[in-house]
């Protein structure tokens, strides 16, 4: 609560909160408003009755957007899916590496800006699929798409709108990032899990009231239980291993101080046991679920099959280790964007410092990668079983949906602690400048009374 009170009692942090807010309630209200010519609540019937869980998967990650063929209906996914080609490209094409790692904030806004025109182009395919999509679903008495315009002249529009959302939602992400608080990327797929929570704990409270009736056709009360349980233990999981650390001791070079006496500095370089965070399994559900996206646009039946059996609801088996393996994959990529042993080797030793027992150079780079590799397997194990626990059993009661799943509940705790986390270092940062202007202040008085 003393933080709390610290956040509405800083100018600056309450204008941060207060922007991050305003963008998250104009991104939420963006969701209702539908693509020209389509009937939404006809969609949304449709797809039911289709009932494919890849559909409440997709409509998970947009916030509730895609069922109701929002403007905002393609979410942020093509953002994410342009950054993953692009730093994908970087391993293979030296001059995107050398962009990456040796030209600093300008090789950045080169990658950033090329990242946009690809975020466009995906988005229009994208588009052109889901309106491929959505036409196919209309049906006597239940028309989807209006009649008003051609078909190709509804594909063209909706994926020129779609487009159009898809920008304005990136724009809100990357402004929550630089001028409010938290990532603004996870922040908007955290808005859009939380958004439909009420809505499932109202469903899974029916569903267990009936199944205390003895109501046919569900599950007994066991299962609910055990659901439940699975969710906690996955809740208190995520929040023991994202404040898990590996310490590695760090000594400095003995130096002389003002008395002419040597001292030698002792410290720790704290590896975190899952270095990636929560993007390893954003990244993997966005890849594992884009060929069904490109199988709508392009009708290609054997895309249409392999994207079936990536659905968890009917093939889990299959599923289940296509998603451990890209998890594992993306932890290893992302964690190796994030922290580079060799430069953090090299800065090491140009300030003094080393590993007891490890020379300086290499060998540090060495034995901190061999570290990082171990840490980020573990933790690429833990993102899987957290997120595949809970869905498990919530393939054995039907009509529940994806928000109880683990990707849910991870992405949920793992972006309310790392916006918490950058929160409270903005709260320690506020009040270490106002230490400074203080000292600044009665530093002046002090000369100006001398004098």
């Amino acid at each position: 609560m003393n933080r709390l009170r610290n956040l509405f009692a800083i100018p600056e942090l309450r204008k941060r909160l207060l922007f991050t807010l305003i963008l998250l309630a104009i991104y939420r209200l963006g969701v209702h408003v539908s693509v020209p010519g389509v009937n939404a609540e006809n969609l949304a019937a449709a797809l039911k009755r289709g009932g494919g869980g890849l559909f409440d998967v997709v409509d998970l990650f947009s916030g509730g957007a895609f069922k109701k063929f929002s403007v905002f209906a393609l979410g942020i996914a093509p953002y994410i899916t342009a950054s993953i080609v692009l730093q994908l490209m970087g391993a293979v094409v030296p001059y995107l590496e050398n962009l990456q790692k040796k030209e600093g904030e300008a090789g950045r806004q080169k990658i950033n800006q090329w990242t946009r025109y690809l975020t466009v182009g995906l988005a229009f395919v994208q588009g052109m699929g889901i309106a491929s999509l959505a036409q196919s679903q209309n049906a006597p008495g239940l028309e989807v798409v209006t009649n008003a315009i051609s078909p190709t002249a509804f594909r063209f529009l909706a994926a020129f709108t779609l487009s159009v959302g898809t920008l304005f939602v990136m724009w809100i992400g990357e402004q929550i990032t630089e001028r409010g608080i938290g990532n603004g990327i996870s922040l908007l797929i955290f808005a859009g899990i939380v958004a439909g929570l009420p809505q499932a704990l109202t469903t899974l409270t029916v569903m267990i009231t009936q199944s205390l009736q003895n109501a046919p056709n569900v599950p007994p009360p066991g299962i609910f239980i055990l659901l439940i349980g699975a969710m906690i233990v996955v809740l208190l999981a995520v929040v023991l291993v994202e404040n898990a650390y590996r310490r590695i001791p760090i000594h400095y070079a003995r130096r002389a101080d003002s008395a002419g006496m040597s001292s030698q500095r002792s410290s720790y370089m704290p590896l975190k046991l899952n270095t990636a965070g929560v993007m390893p399994v954003i990244f993997a559900s966005s890849v594992i679920f884009f060929p069904a996206t490109i199988a709508q646009f392009t009708r290609w039946e054997w895309l249409a099959k392999a994207a079936a059996y990536l659905n968890p609801q009917t093939h889990f088996w299959i599923y289940t280790p296509v998603f451990v393996g890209v998890v594992i994959f993306f932890a290893f990529f992302y964690t190796s964007i994030v922290f580079n042993p060799d430069e953090t080797a090299e800065n090491m030793k140009r300030s003094g410092g080393y590993i007891p027992g490890i020379r300086p150079g290499k060998e540090t780079s060495i034995f901190m990668d061999s570290i990082l590799s171990k840490l980020t397997f573990v933790g690429a194990i833990y993102l899987a079983l957290v997120s595949l626990v809970p869905l498990l059993i919530t393939n054995n009661i039907q009509g529940l949906n994806f928000y109880f799943g683990g990707t849910s509940l991870l992405i949920v705790v793992g972006v309310a602690m790392d916006s918490a986390a950058q929160l409270e270092s903005l709260l320690v940062m506020r009040r270490y400048d106002g230490f400074l202007e203080k000292g600044r202040i009665r530093g002046r008085s002090t000369r100006g009374g001398g004098s």
